[in-house]
Order: structure tokens, then C-alpha cells, then sequence
């Protein structure tokens, strides 16, 4: 349980955030919400919010940076109040009151020198917002509350009337990250990919792959995980228990790709150790798409050799220009009925419970945990 902070506990608050007052301990926060928003502006009730693994590597402390402030990124809201000169998400759809959105974790300004050189995932203002949710307007640049403030240079798309909210929930991070990922690979049709990890991003670079037309093993070592990877499309899956050495998963991905090696090899694990070993997946000319591996500081061993001699590519894919947001929409829209993207969140805790459902995540006990505010219980759709 979250430890409710004394020194704002009383009647006047209209909303919640977990905040992070030292890694590895949440407390719960009240503060009034924004009187007024800036015209371009959108305030949002949380519908659900998702435990990420850089989520998890924040509160351990591992982030360079981010040592308190709010958390969570992953989210769908329902709009509670537009500025007086909002009327439209990013792609140019109508937004009203009560309609759900996803918006962009980062921001994006249009005017730094990434931005101007078209690489918006990487805009020098991208968090501009995090570790700022205990100053007005509060509720912004972490999703682990009640609401959320949207601010004017933070893309957002509305969710398609057909998609779930807890298939919407998983975009703004997961879904939008591989397709991002899967796109630079150039993932085609008779490819065949090898998805080290069966978690969030797993399952939905596996959908995103079958769809493009290639055949997909996916390695991991809980077997629930690997029979979900199964109704995710999966064409083979690996449990890396059974086979103990490199050597013989080698053995099994070259079976698999009837060739040295596979096409494309995509990272999502977090685990240096998958990294090291995953240039070993390839075929000469093979990608190795990286996006798992994200904490800065932590080594891993390394055979260059190995990789030159298979002249092969080494993408690390961090974040996601905005259009990918709105492409994860109608990627669901779409396909949301051939794929179980709702039964990725397999445990459900209260706002009240954040740091549960962290610490439980940190231990691998459920597939990806979800954070409803209590507003929210009785409106997921």
C-alpha cells in the first residue's frame, strides 16, 4: 500500500499521484486540479495505466536522472476538460468530452536542432515534464495518478470506438515501440525474426511481424509467457531452460530459419546477457534490433569480431516519432480481434497499490501489471 502524504491529506483535493520520494518508495499525493488550461491543452481522468520496464528500473534507482517525481507513462484517459482552443488530436479527428485518447509520453517542440532534422523522438524538450508532477499543473509527465494534463506540445490521438481500453492502454509505449523498431528493420515478407523475451513488447513485435509476413520465434523462459506468444502468432517458441547452452540455441534458431541464421533479431528482454548473444541469432547481413536494453551503465560482453565477420547491423530503437502513436491505433483497430492484446495485462491493482504492482512486475510474477484509479473501475469499456 501506498503511504498517503499527512501534509495533504484533507477534503480539498480533487485528484491522486503516486509519487516516487526516493527510489524504491511511493507515496501517495493529493493536490487540487488546474482551475484553467492553456487553450491547447487537455486534462484527462486515467483509465488505465501500465507497469513498464523502464518503470520498474526508475523505482530501482537505475535511471541516471529521474530520482523522485511521478511514474508511468503507458496509459488511455477519457477526456474531463479541453482548452479553449483544442478541438482536434494530432491527426486532425474531432475530440470532445468523454472520448478516450492516447497521448505521446515526450514532448515534442518542433524546434531544436533533433527535431529539425526530422528525429522528433529525440527532441532535446522530450521530457520536459517528467519528475515536475508536484508543481502546477501537477498532474503532468507521469500517469500513476488519477488525471493527467496533456500540454500543447505533447501529440495525441483519439482511440478508435471499436479498440479496447485495455488494448489502448498498451500503446503509447509498447505497441508504438516495435512498430517503430520493426519498420527500421525493414521486416518483410518470408523474413524470419527472432524475439528474445516474451513480454509486452514480445507479444506485440510478434503480431506486428506475422502481419508484415514473416515467421517469428520467440525465446523466453516462462512458459505462460511463450504459450501466450503462441496466440500472438508466434510460429515456434523456445524455452530457454531447455536449452542450456548457447550453442544449442543456435542450433535451434538455424532449424527454425532453415539457414545460418534469421533475417532480423529483436531484442525486448532488458538482460545485457541476451544482448551479448544475440548477433549469434543472424545470418550474414542480419539485423540485430536492440530496445529492451535501455539503462545506461550496465556492461555487457561483446564479440565485435563475430559481428564485423557477419557484416551484420546493430540497431539500438529508443522511442518513436508520433505518427507510430496513431499507427498502433489503427493497428488495433484492425487486428484487435485476431490478437489477445487485452490478456497482456493479466493483474489489475489500484492507484493505491502502485508500488504492488511494481515490485510484483520486478519479480516476474505477472506478464504486465495495470494501475485503475477508482473513478475508472466501473467505465473500462
Amino acid at each position: 500500500m501506498v503511504a498517503e502524504n499527512p501534509e495533504t491529506k484533507d477534503s480539498s483535493y480533487l485528484g491522486r499521484i503516486a509519487y516516487m520520494v526516493k527510489p524504491g518508495k511511493l507515496e501517495l499525493r493529493s493536490y487540487p486540479l488546474p482551475e484553467e488550461l492553456d487553450p491547447k491543452a487537455v486534462l484527462l481522468e486515467v483509465l488505465q495505466t501500465n507497469v513498464c520496464g523502464s518503470d520498474i528500473h526508475i523505482f530501482e534507482g537505475r535511471h541516471p536522472l529521474l530520482k523522485c517525481g511521478g511514474l508511468g507513462h503507458e496509459m488511455v484517459g477519457r477526456v474531463l476538460r479541453l482548452g479553449s482552443a483544442r478541438n482536434q488530436d494530432s491527426a486532425g479527428q474531432a475530440i470532445a468530452v468523454g472520448d478516450r485518447i492516447v497521448p505521446m509520453y515526450t514532448s515534442v517542440c518542433h524546434a531544436c536542432e533533433n527535431c529539425n532534422r526530422g528525429i522528433t523522438s529525440h527532441c532535446d524538450h522530450a521530457f520536459r515534464y517528467f519528475g515536475k508532477s508536484d508543481t502546477a499543473p501537477f498532474f503532468h509527465g507521469a500517469t500513476f495518478s488519477s488525471h493527467y494534463y496533456v500540454h500543447a506540445d505533447q501529440p495525441f490521438f483519439r482511440v478508435p470506438e471499436s479498440v479496447s481500453t485495455a488494448a489502448a492502454a498498451s500503446a503509447n509505449c509498447a505497441l508504438s515501440q516495435v512498430l517503430h523498431g520493426i519498420d527500421k528493420a525493414n521486416v518483410g515478407l518470408d523474413q524470419t525474426v527472432v524475439i528474445q523475451g516474451a513480454g509486452g513488447l514480445g507479444q506485440a513485435a510478434t503480431a506486428v511481424a506475422k502481419e508484415r509476413g514473416a515467421r517469428v520465434l520467440v525465446m523466453d523462459m516462462v512458459p505462460s509467457r511463450l504459450a501466450l506468444a503462441k496466440d500472438f502468432g508466434a510460429d515456434a517458441v523456445l524455452d530457454i531452460r531447455q536449452y542450456s547452452t548457447l550453442e544449442s540455441r543456435i542450433a535451434a534458431v538455424q532449424k527454425f530459419a532453415r539457414a545460418q541464421g534469421a533475417d532480423v533479431a529483436i531484442e525486448v528482454t532488458g538482460v545485457p546477457a541476451a544482448f551479448s548473444e544475440g548477433v549469434s541469432y543472424l545470418r550474414p547481413e542480419g539485423v540485430y534490433v536492440v530496445m529492451g536494453t535501455i539503462s545506461p551503465g550496465i556492461k555487457a560482453d561483446f564479440d565485435p569480431g563475430a559481428f564485423v565477420r557477419k557484416s551484420a547491423r546493430l540497431m539500438g530503437v529508443n522511442r518513436y516519432p508520433p505518427r507510430y502513436l496513431h499507427a498502433a491505433m489503427r493497428f488495433l483497430e484492425a487486428h484487435e480481434e485476431k490478437y489477445p492484446f487485452g490478456r497482456l495485462l493479466d493483474q489489475s491493482y489500484a492507484l493505491a497499490n502502485a508500488q504492488e504492482a511494481i515490485e510484483a512486475s520486478a519479480r516476474r510474477e505477472v506478464q504486465r501489471a495495470t494501475i485503475i484509479p477508482e473513478h475508472a473501475e466501473r467505465s473500462i469499456s
